[in-house]
């Protein structure tokens, strides 16, 4: 099952999200990408999945137009920006969702607060994608 996972920057949410659902099934294809890539990983993201036990730090943010013209199972928007600027796949797309979070690279405060923001998002994403997975993927493979 192939499944790729859009954000606007690809170095934070889509990232972990991209992580998690890979550690659900080892036989889920799963990429992710942005509107607007970044072109890097977001390091704070790295660190909260390190902490879960999930490397991400080898994945690449890569540009949605990589992706347009191949087949997906899936394909999840985690940020509204995405969303709403989701450009038309010219390759066959069986399912397109939206699990929208907040972004944690945007959030203010001491350092502690942001952390905290850090692993609320991470811990909302592992929920989330793992509740889909168990209702929706897990039952077409």
């Amino acid at each position: 099952m192939k499944i790729l996972i859009l954000c606007t920057g690809n170095s934070c949410r889509s990232q972990m999200a991209h992580g998690f659902l890979q550690s659900f099934d080892k036989r889920l294809e799963v990429a992710s990408a942005g509107t607007e890539a970044s072109g890097k990983l977001n390091h704070k993201a790295v660190e909260v999945m390190k902490e879960t036990g999930i490397d991400i730090s080898h994945h690449t943010s890569d540009p949605v137009e990589i992706y347009l013209d191949k087949e997906w199972d899936y394909v999840i928007t985690v940020c509204g920006g995405a969303n709403e600027s989701c450009p038309a796949f010219l390759g066959k797309v069986k399912h397109r969702l939206h699990i929208g979070f907040d972004d944690p690279s945007h959030a203010t405060g001491t350092p502690e607060f942001i952390q905290s923001e850090y692993y609320r998002v991470r811990d909302e994403i592992k929920t989330e994608f793992y509740k889909l997975y168990k209702e929706k993927i897990e039952p077409e493979l």
